[in-house]
């Protein structure tokens, strides 16, 4: 039976399909949303088309972009000899928080998942083995600390290998099991300074 309107049923399914948004809290977001004024809502339901119709994936870097290739990718401030290799571009945001890291970033979408039917074909491998032939001196492996993250690493440490290109990973400062969206900027700081050769 419905309690209540059906757009606001609406609107709670909705919200309720997004990661870590169980039904109550859509509720609870949807209810707030409806207390609002009508313009505030509208803005935001622009935003959101806006942000789906303009937002695309560098074709360098594979990091979401309005323009391409990325502003980061275009940037001659950068060091274009180092490549940090990401899973999400989220983990882009969490290393550009620090202001530590200066060089260029390869987002391959994902990690190693067999359980989840995800290989290294799946993921934007085949882009970065072609950008490290492009002069460049260092891969920093910053993957997230869990089983697929060691596993992507481990792949990708071995398929670096026949490049000549130093290959580093960040220290081990960041818990394991942890991502790198939800680290504070000083600890991915000091993981980026105490990073090993793999």
């Amino acid at each position: 039976m419905l309690y209540t309107s059906e757009s606001l049923e609406s609107v709670i399914e909705h919200l309720s399909r997004l990661p870590t948004i169980g039904r109550k809290t859509a509720q609870r977001i949807a209810l707030y949303l409806l207390k609002q004024p009508r313009e505030d809502v509208a803005g935001l339901a622009t935003a959101l088309v806006n942000m789906k119709d303009k937002t695309l994936y560098c074709s360098v870097c594979q990091n979401i972009t309005e323009n391409d290739p990325c502003p980061i990718c275009e940037s001659p401030r950068r060091d274009r000899g180092i490549i940090c290799v990401v899973e999400d571009p989220s983990d882009v945001l969490a290393v550009e928080k620090t202001n530590d890291y200066h060089g260029l970033y390869h987002v391959l979408g994902g990690v190693i998942n067999p359980l989840e039917g995800v290989g290294p074909e799946e993921l934007k491998v085949r882009e970065l083995l072609h950008r490290v032939q492009e002069n460049v001196q260092e891969v920093i492996l910053a993957l997230n600390p869990n089983v697929e993250g060691e596993m992507t690493t481990l792949y990708l440490a071995k398929m670096l290998k026949t490049f000549n290109v130093r290959v580093t990973r960040i220290a081990r400062g960041i818990p394991l099991g942890s991502e790198l969206q939800f680290i504070d900027e000083a600890t991915i700081s000091r993981a980026l300074e105490g990073r090993v050769t793999v």
